[in-house]
Parts: C-alpha cells; sequence; structure tokens
C-alpha cells in the first residue's frame, strides 16, 4: 500500500520513526508531520499565518520526510494538496506517545489528523502506546499497526472510517488480543493553582486526575485488560437519536 505517515508529537519523535520503519518493510511511505510537538491541539487549522513546508532527512528512514510548521490535520492538508505526487491509499497518525482514550479523542492532534483524512475520503488509523513511567513499547504498537493495515487492505476498509487503536504497555507476544470496541469514559477532573505575577496578571498552572470509570465493553476497560483496542470512528457528529425530538421543536 502507499501510506501518508505523520503525528503530532513531531516530526522528531523516535515513536514516528519507530513507526516509519516498520512500515517501510512492506508499504510506499511518505511523511509529512509537525515541525513541533502538537499534543492536544485537536482538530485546528491554521488559517491566519503562512505554513513553512521543509524536506528532511530523517535517520534510519529511507521515505521521503518533510516537517510543516502547522498542525496535524495541517500535514494532512498540505500533504494532499501540494506533497503527493498520487493518492494514497491510508493515512496512519502516529505512534502517539500515551493513550487516546474515551474522550481523549477530542483533544487528540494524533486521532484529527485521522479524521482529516476521512474528510477527503482517505480511510485511516490512529494509532497510541500506553505509557508507563514516562516509558512506552513503540516496538510492540508499530507491530500492531503493520497487522492491522493488512486486515484492513485485506477488508478493504472504507474511505470515511477512522480506527483509532490503542496499545498497552506490553511486549507483542504478550497482549491477549486485538479487542473491538466502544470509546470509554475517561475524562479529566482539572483544577488550577492560581498565582500572581509582578505585574498583577493571573497565572493559571493546570493540573488534575484522570478519571476513568471502568465501564465494560470500552476501550478504557480492555486497554487495563492487557488487549489492543480498536475502535471505529466518524466524524459525523450529528445526534441522530434526537433529529426528529428536536425538529418537532419547531
Amino acid at each position: 500500500m502507499r501510506l501518508l505517515l505523520t503525528n503530532d508529537d513531531g516530526i522528531g519523535s523516535k515513536a514516528l520513526h519507530i513507526l516509519a520503519k516498520e512500515l517501510e518493510k512492506e508499504h510506499e511511505v511518505i511523511i509529512a508531520a509537525p515541525s513541533n510537538q502538537k499534543s492536544a491541539c485537536s482538530h485546528s487549522i491554521t488559517i491566519c499565518e503562512p505554513l513553512v513546508v521543509k524536506s528532511v532527512k530523517l535517520p534510519e528512514i529511507k521515505s521521503k520526510a518533510f516537517s510543516v510548521s502547522g498542525t496535524p490535520a495541517d500535514c494532512v492538508r498540505v500533504a494532499i494538496h501540494k506533497l503527493l505526487d498520487k493518492p494514497v491509499d491510508m493515512v496512519i497518525s502516529g505512534i502517539n506517545m500515551g493513550t487516546n482514550l474515551g474522550m481523549d479523542v477530542i483533544y487528540s492532534g494524533t486521532v484529527s489528523a485521522a479524521i482529516e483524512a476521512a474528510i477527503y475520503k482517505i480511510p485511516s488509523m490512529a494509532i497510541s502506546s500506553e505509557l508507563k513511567d514516562g516509558c512506552a513499547n513503540y516496538n510492540s504498537a508499530a507491530k500492531f499497526a503493520s497487522k492491522i493495515i493488512k486486515i484492513a487492505q485485506n477488508n478493504l476498509i472504507k474511505d470515511d472510517l477512522v480506527l483509532n487503536v490503542n496499545v498497552p504497555y506490553l511486549n507483542e507476544e504478550d497482549v491477549k488480543e486485538i479487542k473491538v470496541c466502544e470509546i470509554g469514559d475517561k475524562v479529566y477532573d482539572n483544577y488550577f493553582i492560581e498565582n500572581v505575577d509582578e505585574n498583577g496578571d493571573t497565572i493559571l498552572n493546570l493540573k488534575g486526575k484522570i478519571n476513568e470509570k471502568h465501564k465494560i465493553n470500552t476501550d478504557v476497560y480492555y486497554l487495563k485488560q492487557g488487549y489492543v483496542t480498536l475502535t471505529p470512528l466518524h466524524y459525523d457528529l450529528t445526534n441522530f437519536k434526537i433529529l426528529n425530538e428536536v425538529s418537532q421543536w419547531f
């Protein structure tokens, strides 16, 4: 397959390089990633300033690579309109440093890059790796990414489908299996530590904790049980359950 690879941790991310080397074994890969760290930028795009695109050479990687001074969604848009000489079969976003479970998908630049591809009718996958004490098993995540791409290819993945994949901090042989499941109830109980600087301005430092409700059949639950989780996503946010009810209001 011909793949476009991007992320939200930046062109210099070790996780991106490990994934690129793994995918190059069986696929044609082109890389377009942010020039800097863009985690949790969600689906923002750059509209009020120019984007700087640079060709870069990544160590031990043979694929063409470009840095883009924008967001992950920008990278996908720039690649589609300016960098690709022919269409790609799939867009792969990751490997993200840390999981994208539950409501993370709303904030995640990694997932948003994959959704941007689906908007352009290109099937995509966002892949993230669980962190334990600041460390992740990127090699295991890269292996599972390769497996899932092959399965998707064999099943003729649809052009507007996003696969959100999370890989636990385990060696490949210790993972139970790939579990297709719902988005879980992972939310953030945030609070701010307030200070006042020398100019009298209020300074707020974000602190808080993750509130993970372990509802069965969700990505949050199954990842903790040692499964790779896979959730199919779609960018249409319409609430079809109450569409007719709301129409009756008017």
